[in-house]
């Protein structure tokens, strides 16, 4: 099977800075991959080339062979790390805004994960806490049947007992043949569901490797080798 996501000596520069260097990686389909890395490693960077929001400096990367655009906006499913959706919809427009925009987009997952998290469709985004407006963008992400869905901080914003039912969503709602990314830095939440990680460490890919390996071999947490690469 072809892999989803390639990238060849990948880097990207703001100015002066490196945000990303040389970064060489493959994820094939099926997998939970976790992004992790300290503030300011390239973790977005990262998601932002994938998405086609940034243009690399040189090296390349392709989603399903393709590089980002047109063709790999269909099958690949973003979730920024801030909300984006104006406040004046109701959760129910924004679900309609999705169904019309994405061919892939299937209402009736989403109305049935709006009601497995209890959130009501009449409400105006206006009304809900900013944690509740995650979980309404996650519903939206997740309900598209994509190839590939990059989640930038997913948990960041909400609080602890929400946490596992947001992990339970993501995990519940990809086909198999899909790959999703978790960008994030509370590994400790989500190692349980991961089946690789990637480190990134000021720009470079520190590590890219199995978790089931990373156990066998180092006998300790994600969590706890994140912290002892990156002393935290």
């Amino acid at each position: 099977m072809s892999a989803i996501l390639e990238c060849k000596s990948l880097t990207k520069m703001y100015s002066n800075v490196t945000a990303l260097k040389d970064i060489n990686l493959t994820l094939g389909r099926g997998r939970i991959v976790g992004l992790l890395g300290p503030n300011g490693s390239g973790k977005t960077t990262l998601i932002k080339l994938i998405n086609g929001l940034l243009v690399p400096n040189s090296g390349t990367i392709t989603i399903n062979g393709h590089q980002p655009g047109i063709e790999s906006k269909k099958i690949v499913s973003y979730l920024p790390e801030r909300t984006y959706l104006p406040d004046w919809m109701r959760v129910d427009d924004t679900i309609d805004f999705f169904s019309d925009f994405y061919q892939d987009f299937d209402k009736k997952k989403a109305y049935e994960m709006l009601e497995r998290l209890h959130l009501n469709s009449k409400a105006k985004l206006k009304s809900l806490s900013k944690g509740t407006k995650e979980k309404v963008q996650l519903i939206l992400v997740m309900s598209r049947e994509a190839d590939l869905y990059c989640l930038d901080e997913p948990i960041g914003g909400v609080d602890p007992a929400a946490r596992d039912y947001i992990l339970n969503t993501i995990i519940t709602n990809y086909n198999e043949n899909a790959t999703v990314i978790i960008s994030t830095h509370l590994i400790a939440d989500i190692e349980k569901v991961l089946d690789e990680v990637i480190f990134i460490k000021d720009g470079l890919l520190n590590m890219h490797a199995s978790v089931d390996d990373i156990r066998s071999k180092e006998g300790k947490s994600i969590d706890s080798l994140f912290r002892e690469v990156f002393r935290c």
